[in-house]
C-alpha cells in the first residue's frame, strides 16, 4: 500500500461481532471501509459509523453475499476509492437451536457460498505488486487434527452443537486452500460435504486459480464469547505486561476468546504485523 493514502477495505460480514469490531478499529486508524450489508439501516443509530460516513470513510452498499451480481456491485463501489488493499471476510449466520441438530444456520452453506461469490467477483490483481490481502474468519476444531487438540470437555459441543455451522466453515477453508495453493490432505482431514461446496465449485467462473491468491490469513478463534477486550485493559500500578491472548500457527488446546480480542488481533495484524502472519492459518485463544 502506498504511504500516501489510507488503507482501502472491503468488509463482508461486518454488520456485527468480529467484522464490526475490526472495521471500527481500522476506521479509527484512518482506513476507508466499504460494507456490504443486506440491511444498511442496521447502522442508522450507530453514531460511530454515521460519523465516518459523514467523513466519507465508511460506505454502505446494500447487497446479499449470496447474490453474485450484488457482490460484484459492492466490489465496484469499493474500487471507486482506489485499489482495494484488504478483503475482510467475517460472514457468519445467526443460528437457531434445534434439539435434534444443535445450532442450525439457513442456508446451511451460507458462509462457503458467500466466499465463493466474493472471491469469484474480486478484481483481477494477479499481476499487481499490491494484490488484495484476504482475511477469512474460520474456527478451531474444524479439521480432524484441529478437533483432536480441543479441550476434552469442548469436543461434544463442537461435535453436536456446532456441527452444522462448522461444516460450512470447513468449506470456506477448502476454498481458501484451493485459491491460495496451500496443500490439502484429504486423507488426513477429508473433504467438505458436496452440498456445502456446490456442484463443480472449482470451475466457478472467476474463482482465482490455484496458487493465484498470494496474501491470505485464515483465523481460527476458540469458542467465542461476548466478553471485554482484555488487550485494551490498562495495566494496574506495578503490574507486569503479558500477552492478552495466545496465537499460533500450530494447533493448541484453548477454551475461549472474546470477539473483541479477536478483532484486536486482526486489526493489529492488518495494520502492523501483516508480514508475520501472511499466508498462515492462525489459532487464537486465551
Amino acid at each position: 500500500m502506498s504511504a500516501t493514502r489510507s488503507l482501502n477495505v472491503f468488509s463482508v460480514g461486518g454488520s456485527r461481532n468480529i467484522g464490526y469490531y475490526t472495521a471500527i478499529r481500522l476506521l479509527d486508524a484512518g482506513a476507508t471501509v466499504t460494507f456490504l450489508l443486506r440491511t444498511p439501516n442496521t447502522f442508522d443509530s450507530d453514531e460511530t459509523i454515521q460519523r465516518y460516513m459523514k467523513q466519507g470513510k465508511a460506505q454502505l452498499v446494500k447487497g446479499d453475499a449470496l447474490v453474485r451480481e450484488e457482490v460484484q456491485n459492492a466490489w465496484n463501489r469499493a474500487s471507486a476509492n482506489g485499489h482495494i488493499d484488504l478483503l475482510l471476510f467475517t460472514v457468519g449466520g445467526v443460528p437457531k437451536i434445534s434439539l435434534l441438530h444443535g445450532a442450525v444456520i439457513n442456508p446451511h452453506n451460507l458462509v462457503t457460498q458467500s466466499l465463493l461469490n466474493v472471491l469469484s467477483t474480486m478484481p483481477d490483481v494477479s499481476n499487481s505488486p499490491e494484490q488484495t490481502r484476504v482475511v477469512v474468519l474460520s474456527s478451531t476444531g474444524l479439521t480432524r487434527t484441529s478437533h483432536s487438540n480441543l479441550p476434552t470437555l469442548l469436543k461434544p459441543i463442537y461435535s453436536w452443537l456446532l456441527k452444522q455451522p462448522h461444516k460450512d466453515k470447513f468449506g470456506t477453508e477448502r476454498v481458501v486452500f484451493h485459491c491460495a495453493g496451500w496443500p490439502w490432505d484429504p486423507q488426513a482431514d477429508g473433504e467438505p460435504d458436496a452440498d456445502v461446496m456446490g456442484e463443480n465449485w472449482i470451475e466457478r467462473e472467476g474463482l482465482p486459480k490455484p496458487g493465484s491468491l498470494h496474501h491470505c490469513l485464515v483465523l481460527r478463534p476458540a469458542l467465542l464469547t461476548d466478553g471485554e477486550c482484555v488487550a485494551d485493559k490498562p495495566l494496574k500500578e506495578g503490574q507486569q505486561p503479558k500477552e492478552p491472548y495466545r496465537v499460533s500457527d500450530k494447533d493448541f488446546a484453548g477454551w475461549t476468546v472474546s470477539r473483541k480480542d479477536t478483532a484486536h488481533f486482526l486489526a493489529n495484524t492488518i495494520l502492523n504485523n501483516w508480514d508475520k502472519y501472511d499466508n498462515k492459518i492462525i489459532n487464537i485463544a486465551y
